[in-house]
């Protein structure tokens, strides 16, 4: 075990890192050392840590979450949500009931391995889980590993980027997610005589990592590291060794593995199965892939000791033109979304035509880039626009074909009193088809997003999502969230009749949707919003006697009865 300097080795090596970088101008006083303890005003100890894992998704949830904003890719989805959940569920139980917990030595942890081609949805849908499961989560590139050659020490540095994304709660950090792309990058060269320390030997760093070892959070490179030392001596005068361990830390692994495929082929053809004749008529490597084995990883480059620690494959499949256009099509996309943040920061409105995307996702697949190539089809289209609408007085863009064919006419027209009138009926079009089209997207996840929402979704409220859709530049499941805020303080005015006159009412639906239109349409105050419910019923001028019979009764109020 390494030997923890003493302070004045700490500060001298502080000040000749402090010198070095600085020179003269910079120098270090050390700190006067007074053994301090971590207390509030009551002079009781503070905890160390508050916040701990609390994990209660099931693989099922968190697969209806992700087919909200990704498009195919099913059988991935269900292998992270599954042993993603399981994970996290696993810890949990064991946090909860610690006597019930056998650990075994020599546990299986489910680290992951996802493989396909770039621009499929890899690291988005890793994202997109590390946001729901709400766990700290740091992302790695295995290619600076193999640049610097420096072995061992980046790879570690991605544990103590946990403990700062977790706000320094090393128990919270213990139970992250470490996502390191274009893991084939570091696959061992298969014409190398002699070591390969820079790639293989970033394998055999990673695995102590991947399956448990301890990690000393000071690092002699890392000046931030000795300071957070010296603090901690001054306080308690202790020089105390902060570790993480990493049994718990997830470790997910993804790469496009190009030429992975060849080597499959030619084990299957080997076996005599026929599935490599088969595989190269589909002309689909992503088909090829799903039939990946440790063998043909170790063939590839990885040494068997890195690839048994990555027990959890999954593949993704490649990205036809249809399923581009499906993404931008879906009102969860960040593209379409951004690109109208990126207009909306002029104070223009942008819609798009569905024969415009229909083009893009064609201009995408060209560049042969999957999803990634949308980003640059899209914003090849509109730059120009970007460019010159600002200086223009411009506050709607309609995105057609015919915008897009001929963007000279387009700004003749936006600047030209008759033009303006055909791109504002152009606009309204758009946005009309727009709602029509949210309405429909969410009619046919209505039970997944009631549930999620935990909301039933009424006419009413569907037709509010696509006027909110239309007028925020927010995905589905914020607009609902925000609609389900106003719900919740529509749902008030019961409790406030309740304690003020002691009376139950019942808001159904309709009455329910007349309120949180009021709230979301007219910004009217809660208090006001009370008068006027109370007003409708007459209940402030109601006599004693007919109050006192109607405790009896929970009262249903409707939209009629509100009218």
């Amino acid at each position: 075990m390494e030997k923890i300097p003493d302070p004045k080795q700490i500060e001298k090596d502080i000040s000749d890192f402090l010198t070095k970088k600085y020179g003269g101008a910079v120098r270090m006083i050390a700190p006067v050392v007074v053994p301090q303890t971590d207390s509030n005003m009551d002079g009781e100890k503070t905890p160390q840590f508050e916040k701990r894992i609390d994990f209660d998704l099931t693989p099922e949830e968190l697969i209806n979450h992700l087919d909200q904003y990704i498009v195919k890719q099913d059988r991935a989805k269900e292998i992270l949500s599954t042993k993603i959940c399981t994970h996290f569920n696993r810890i949990q139980r064991a946090a909860d009931s610690p006597e019930t917990v056998n650990d075994m030595v020599g546990s299986i942890k489910n680290n992951v391995l996802m493989i396909g081609p770039t621009g499929v949805g890899k690291t988005y849908m890793l994202k997109l889980i590390a946001q729901k499961i709400g766990v700290p989560f740091v992302k790695g590139d295995a290619t600076k590993f193999s640049e610097t050659g420096y072995v061992g020490g980046d790879v570690e540095d991605l544990v103590r980027d946990l403990v700062r994304e977790a706000d320094d709660n090393i128990e919270l950090a213990q139970c992250g997610i470490i996502y390191i792309d274009e893991i084939d990058k570091i696959a061992g060269s298969r014409n190398l005589i002699g070591a390969d320390v820079s790639r293989t030997g970033v394998q055999r760093a990673l695995l102590k990592p991947m399956e448990e070892t301890e990690v000393d959070l000071k690092v002699p490179h890392d000046p931030v590291s000795m300071f957070q030392e010296l603090e901690q001596f001054r306080k308690t005068g202790n020089r105390e060794k902060r570790v993480v361990n990493t049994k718990n830390i997830l470790f997910i692994m993804s790469g496009a593995f190009s030429e992975l495929n060849e080597i499959i082929e030619k084990r299957l053809t080997k076996q005599g199965i026929g599935f490599g004749a088969r595989l190269k008529e589909a002309g689909d490597p992503s088909k090829t892939l799903l039939h990946v084995k440790s063998e043909d990883l170790i063939k590839y480059g990885f040494e068997s000791e890195f690839v048994g620690r990555l027990p959890v494959r999954a593949v993704f499949e490649r990205l036809t033109e249809a399923d581009l256009y499906e993404i931008l099509k879906n009102p969860n996309n960040p593209i379409t979304l951004g690109k109208k943040l990126d207009f909306a920061a002029y104070d223009i409105d942008v819609k798009f035509e569905d024969r415009t995307l229909s083009t893009l996702a064609h201009n995408a697949f060209n560049e042969n880039t999957g999803a990634r190539g949308l980003v640059s089809a899209v914003e090849n289209a509109l730059l120009s626009f970007e460019r010159r609408l600002p200086s223009l007085d411009v506050q709607r863009f309609p995105v057609t074909q015919a915008v897009l064919d001929h963007p000279e006419q387009f700004t003749e027209q936006a600047v030209a009193e008759p033009g303006k009138d055909r791109l504002n009926q152009d606009f309204d079009r758009l946005a009309r088809e727009e709602r029509e089209y949210i309405k429909m997207y969410i009619r046919s996840n209505r039970d997944r997003l009631a549930a999620r929402h935990n909301l039933t979704l009424t006419d009413s409220r569907i037709n509010m999502a696509a006027t909110f859709y239309s007028k925020y530049i927010l995905d589905i499941d914020r607009i609902f969230t925000k609609i389900k805020g106003y719900y919740d303080e529509a749902m008030k005015i019961e409790r406030v009749f309740l304690k003020n006159h002691d009376i139950n009412i019942v808001l159904e639906n309709d009455a329910a949707d007349m309120i949180i239109e009021s709230l979301a349409y007219e910004s009217i105050t809660q208090d006001e919003l009370q008068k006027r419910v109370g007003d409708d019923f007459g209940f402030f001028t109601i006599s004693s006697s007919l109050t006192r019979d109607l405790k009896r009764y929970a009262i249903f109020v409707s939209h009629e009865t509100m009218d």
